[in-house]
């Protein structure tokens, strides 16, 4: 586990892993004694990191007495939980028949291009994530990709980079504004 700065959801990221580890502890504990208890502790912890590190997963299986290679199954078992610090902005590409037969692949590589990144990786300044999807139900409008929750919808490849600077830009309008907070 890195000591580094969190990049946490809650948008207080000057807490390092470590405190913000520390402080999961009692909503960790909350649900031990609950029946299924495990998935609602593993969503809380990754929504506050941004991602289920080894120690986590081990303190989580540890406070519901539970085996590790049990409760990290149940994190490999979703795809929703994840092992990898993810971006603030989660980059997926629609590869269901239509988005690939219109050009989705070409988007995928186009991303992978500019970010220097692979499916399922993290850029190093934790900004973007990249990952693939079956199906957006957008097929009329293909080929697809969403950021986050925003679908971008007959997306050429040569459009990649502005939609990336536009997040970039977003970020950094974000950022200055929690700056002028502090």
């Amino acid at each position: 586990m890195s000591d580094t700065t969190g990049n946490c959801c809650c948008g207080n990221c000057s807490l390092t892993e470590a405190q913000i580890i520390e402080e999961l502890e009692p909503m960790l504990q909350e649900y031990a004694s609950k029946p299924g208890g495990v998935i609602p502790a593993l969503q809380i912890a990754q929504t506050r990191l941004g991602y289920l590190p080894e120690e986590v997963i081990k303190r989580i299986a540890h406070l519901f007495g539970k085996p590790y290679s049990e409760v990290a199954g149940v994190v490999t078992f979703y795809s929703f939980f994840s092992t990898v610090p993810r971006g603030t902005y989660l980059i997926r590409v629609c590869l269901g028949t239509a988005c690939y037969v219109r050009g989705g692949n070409e988007l995928l590589q186009a991303l992978k291009h500019k970010l220097g990144i692979d499916v399922g990786e993290t850029t190093a300044d934790r900004l973007f994530s990249l990952g693939v999807g079956r199906c957006f139900g957008a097929c009329g409008m293909a080929p697809v990709l969403m950021v986050n929750d925003d679908l971008h919808q007959r997306v050429k490849a040569t459009k990649v980079g502005e939609i990336l600077e536009s997040y970039r830009a977003q970020a950094a309008t974000q950022a200055e504004k929690e700056a002028v907070k502090a």
